[in-house]
C-alpha cells in the first residue's frame, strides 16, 4: 500500500496543470488562487505536499494548532480522536482522509465512493456468482465428456467467450435485447441499481436492470473457469487416489463429488479472486454502457474532468480490495489442500 500511495501520488502531481485552478475553473482571480492553494496545501514543496498526504491517509497523524496550517484538526475535514499533545501538536486517530473532489462541491471522497462501491459490489458479485456456477458446471461436463461433440461445443463456447472484448459485448447485449427484443425481455439498454421514481420523490431497486451487466461481466471469467476447471479435473483424474476409488467401485459422480473436485478447484479459485479483484476495481466498460452508477463509471467521470482525489482515492480503494482478496484466497487455500499451512 506504501508503494501504491507514493507511485499514484508522484504519478497524478507531474501532470500539467494547476490543481487549484481546475478546482475553481474560468472563475478565478488571484487573490482565491492563493486561498485554495494554502487551503490544499497546494502552495507547498511537492516533498512536502507528499509528506501531507500521507499524514491524510494514516490512521495516527499529526496535527498543528494552527488554524491558518493545511493539518489543523478542522472537524469537517477530519472526523479524528486526539491521543495526546506534544507542544503545539495533536496526536490523533482517524480514519484515512482521502480528501475532496475538485468538482462535487467540496463532496468527500470517502462519500463518493461509499456511494459508487456497493453498487459495484453487487455487480461483480453477481457475474462472479454467474460465472462460478456456470463455469465450474460446465467445466465437469467438458471433462467427463473428453473428446466428445459436448466437450467440443463447451470449447468452442469458452474460446469464444475468452476472445470477445467486453465492451463489444455490452453493447451487442444492450442493443440486442434492451432495444431489439426489448417487448419480449422487457430489459432496459441503461439503468442502476437504485432509480428515482417520475416525481423525484422515492428511490426504487430494479433488479432487473442488474441482469444484463451481469451477463456481460460474467462472460470472460465464465470462459476461463471452463477451461481451468476442464484442465484441473482432467489432470486429477490420472492421479493414484482416483484409480484407487474408482476400483472400490464408487459412482462417478461419488469419485468427481468427494475426491475429485474439491482438489481440481485451487486453479480455479485463483482465477475467481483475480476476475472478482478486477471487477470490484471497476468494470468500467460495461458500467459506462448500462450506465450503471458504480465505480468505474465514476472513475471514467473523474478522468474526464480532471478529478484527481476521487481518481486516486478509487486507486488506493482497489488496491487495499486487491490486497484483502488475495489475502481470503490464501487462507481459502489452507482449508482446501491440507498441504497448505497458515503460519
Amino acid at each position: 500500500m506504501f508503494g501504491v500511495v507514493t507511485v499514484i501520488f508522484f504519478l497524478f502531481n507531474v501532470l500539467p496543470g494547476d490543481p487549484a485552478q481546475m478546482m475553481l475553473g474560468q472563475n478565478e482571480d488571484a487573490e482565491q488562487l492563493a486561498a485554495v492553494k494554502a487551503k490544499y496545501g497546494f502552495d507547498q514543496p511537492l516533498g512536502i505536499q507528499y509528506l501531507y498526504y500521507l499524514n491524510d491517509l494514516s490512521p495516527i497523524s499529526l496535527h498543528y494548532n494552527k488554524k491558518e496550517h493545511y493539518t489543523y484538526l478542522n472537524p469537517q475535514k477530519y472526523e479524528a480522536i486526539t491521543l495526546f499533545r506534544i507542544g503545539n501538536t495533536n496526536i490523533a486517530l482517524k480514519f484515512p482522509y482521502l480528501r475532496a473532489s475538485f468538482t462535487k462541491q467540496g463532496k468527500k471522497v470517502s462519500t463518493v465512493l461509499k456511494e459508487t462501491l456497493p453498487n459495484t459490489f453487487v455487480l461483480a458479485m453477481s457475474a462472479i456468482l454467474i460465472a462460478m456456477v456456470f463455469g465450474v458446471i460446465l467445466g465437469v461436463i467438458s471433462a467427463l465428456k473428453k473428446d466428445t461433440w459436448m466437450d467440443k461445443g463447451i470449447q468452442i463456447i469458452s474460446t469464444f467467450g475468452m476472445s470477445v472484448p467486453s465492451f463489444f459485448s455490452a453493447i451487442l447485449f444492450a442493443w440486442l435485447f434492451g432495444f431489439v427484443w426489448h417487448k419480449y425481455t422487457n430489459l432496459e439498454m441503461t439503468g442502476s441499481l437504485y432509480e428515482v421514481d417520475d416525481f423525484g420523490e422515492a428511490i426504487h431497486i430494479r433488479w432487473k436492470n442488474l441482469i444484463l451487466p451481469a451477463l456481460v461481466l460474467g462472460i470472460r471469467p465464465l470462459a476461463v473457469i471452463i477451461q481451468l476447471m476442464r484442465n484441473s479435473l482432467l489432470e486429477v483424474f490420472n492421479q493414484d487416489y482416483i484409480r484407487t476409488a474408482r476400483a472400490k467401485g464408487l459412482s462417478e459422480y461419488q469419485v468427481v463429488k468427494n475426491h475429485a473436485l474439491k482438489n481440481a478447484m485451487n486453479p480455479v479459485i485463483t482465477a475467481i479472486s483475480g476476475w472478482f479483484a478486477s471487477m470490484l476495481a471497476g468494470a468500467v466498460f460495461v458500467e459506462y454502457v448500462f450506465g450503471w452508477n458504480g465505480l468505474g463509471k465514476e472513475i471514467v467521470n473523474a478522468l474526464n474532468t480532471l478529478d484527481l482525489p476521487v481518481i486516486m482515492g478509487a486507486v488506493l480503494v482497489i488496491a487495499m480490495l486487491f490486497i484483502v482478496i488475495n489475502i481470503f484466497v490464501d487462507i481459502i487455500y489452507a482449508w482446501l489442500d491440507p498441504k497448505v499451512k497458515l503460519h
